[in-house]
């Protein structure tokens, strides 16, 4: 099984343990009170339970509180503000969601002209695909709209350009060093040790440093390059992460597949990354956060048509008004793919952070 179908697997089988969930819980609840009343459940113990629950919930929505602030400042539009109790309260009065409609803006499919011609005759055929609107700002009486698919279009080039040059560099390194032995193997690993500390010490140096190397060369403003930096900046710690967590899985595998007649790329394809599932999530989230929420650099030596979300989010502060309803939306909307990213990959990033051994 190779790791895509692996991935597929696991997709399948969460989606369906999510849409199985309601029922497990509506028969657990059932069967705690059947055997409360026939008296082989303690009270007890399901009081215990039931009191760490609420406990665990009240500390999670204390910690969502300042998320559910924001998204109370998203749902009031233009009136909402940070600096008087007009605003305030849990329960918000009056829900409007122009500020999230003006930071997404119209959502349609583009039409297109089509011409359609029959061999040998002459003829042609000509068709105009209208556009078609899924969402338009002004049947909500929102006149103008941000730039937010922009930025966002921005944000995912360099997000996704980014991971596929690290991981592609990661990876066989990773491998490399936990399953070969070469000559300065140990000297580029404490190599790697340096580079991972040696970025955060210099400071604004580096990057008037930076941008000067940038100016110099004439590939500032270009998204590639910066996805260049992102990565090379995101190799060491994150080599490091996956060739420790690589080191956990029991070489005995790789030499039953060799054994078997697999070939060195299939023994490292098809049995060591299926394995290395939970280090590969981990590093995917570290190095996609590096491209998607970086700012000072990108703000540095980006020019408009290029700025990413981080950028237009800040874009929107002024020197005396914000407009906190629609800074809020856009910041929502903002960290949205990321929270959904984490929460799909949760499990693995657990798993991969802990370094746990492979059950044999």
């Amino acid at each position: 099984m190779t790791i895509l179908e692996s991935v597929g697997r696991k997709i399948k089988r969460d989606t369906r343990r999510a849409l199985d969930k309601p029922s497990e819980i509506r028969k657990d609840v059932a069967y705690t009170i059947e055997g409360i009343q026939r008296g082989f459940i303690d009270p007890k113990d399901v009081a215990i339970k039931a009191l760490s629950t609420i406990a665990t919930v009240v500390f999670v929505f204390v910690l969502l509180i300042p998320v559910y602030w924001v998204l109370l400042m998203a749902l009031q539009g233009d009136g909402a503000t940070l600096y008087s109790s007009d605003s305030a309260g849990l329960i918000p009065t009056d829900v409007t969601f122009d500020a999230f409609i003006w930071v997404i803006g119209d959502l349609y499919i583009p039409g297109a002209a089509i011409g359609i011609a029959i061999p040998f005759t002459g003829i042609e055929f000509f068709m105009n695909w209208p556009r078609v609107y899924f969402l338009q700002a002004s049947d909500y009486g929102v006149d103008s709209t941000s730039n937010f698919t922009h930025y966002l279009r921005n944000s995912l080039f360099i997000g996704a350009a980014t991971v596929t040059i690290a991981m592609s560099l990661i990876v066989p390194a990773a491998y490399a060093f936990s399953r070969r032995q070469f000559y300065g193997r140990m000297k580029l690993l404490y190599g790697y040790i340096l580079f991972t500390q040696i970025g955060g010490g210099l400071g604004i140096a580096a990057l008037i440093a930076l941008y000067a190397i940038f100016s110099n060369l004439g590939v500032t403003n270009n998204r590639l390059v910066l996805s260049i930096y992102y990565a090379a900046m995101a190799v060491p710690f994150n080599t490091w992460l996956l060739k420790t967590y690589m080191d956990s899985i029991p070489v005995s595998y790789e030499e039953a597949a060799i054994i078997d007649g697999a070939s060195p790329f299939r023994v490292a394809y098809e049995i060591v990354l299926p394995l290395a599932k939970p280090g590969l999530a981990t590093i995917f989230i570290f190095i996609f956060l590096v491209g998607w929420m970086e700012f000072i650099i990108a703000q540095v030596v980006l020019r408009p048509e290029n700025y990413t979300l981080p950028i237009g989010l800040f874009m929107m502060v002024d020197q005396f008004t914000v407009p906190w309803g629609r800074f809020s939306a856009f910041a929502l909307l903002y960290a949205s793919p990321i929270v959904f990213v984490y929460l799909f990959a949760q499990r693995y990033i657990e798993s991969g952070l802990s370094f746990g051994g492979v059950s044999g």
